[in-house]
């Protein structure tokens, strides 16, 4: 199975491109977003879904290991196969998706085309407790400092808080910015509040103008 594709642009479409691996063309499938920020030319490096079916080998690439991860999970949701969790991958970046379910925000969900509002409410319902964990198994946890010579961040104490940082900084928030959200959700939730709520707790906190 490819897992991993590293190799130049050698063409853009619609809904795919194709990456020249050693003068081997791989076509490949991918959200809108993934193929916006490509340029003929480019050498890019991609995470690869491989489905094999009896009649064809299909390959879907991702910017990251999290966009993948993502990718996997939206189809244990019925309804939901490979073209609409491109689709909605392709409207949301993982940081925004992963609020999105936190938030029970089903209308940023149902933006994706193909995403009807009883699917977008399906989507958040069925990963709210799922979701969290994509960015948490076998991360490293950042150190957390703030720039520009502000006073440092301290983390709260215990795994929980820990594993909370690491997926907040996979999404592509700042350490800084992740550590002390997860403060404030630990504060208020209490030292033995779990990953996943502390997460979701942080989301909010974030959402409402932590910097």
């Amino acid at each position: 199975m490819i897992g991993k594709l590293k190799g130049i642009v050698d063409a853009i479409g619609e809904s795919h491109c194709v990456i020249d691996v050693n003068g081997v063309g791989y076509e490949v499938q991918a959200s809108s977003r993934t193929l916006r920020n490509m340029k003929l030319g480019d050498t890019v490096s991609l995470a690869i879904d491989t489905h094999v079916r009896e009649d064809a080998i299909r390959l879907f690439g991702f910017s990251s290991e999290v966009e993948r991860s993502w990718f996997r999970t939206l189809q244990n949701v019925q309804g939901v196969g490979s073209k609409v969790a491109l689709s909605v991958l392709g409207t949301m970046a993982p940081n925004d998706l992963a609020q999105a379910i936190a938030l029970g925000n089903w209308a940023a969900m149902e933006e994706a085309p193909g995403v009807g509002k009883k699917l977008a409410q399906r989507l958040i319902l069925e990963l709210k407790d799922k979701a969290p964990a994509l960015s948490v198994a076998g991360l490293n946890v950042p150190a957390a400092s703030a720039a520009g010579g502000a006073a440092s961040v301290v983390a709260p104490d215990g795994n929980a808080a820990a594993e909370a940082i690491s997926a907040l900084t996979n999404l592509g928030y700042q350490p800084s910015q992740a550590s002390q959200a997860v403060a404030l959700a630990a504060k208020e939730l209490g030292k033995d509040a779990a990953t996943s709520a502390l997460i979701r707790r942080a989301l909010r906190e974030m959402a409402a103008g932590v910097r």
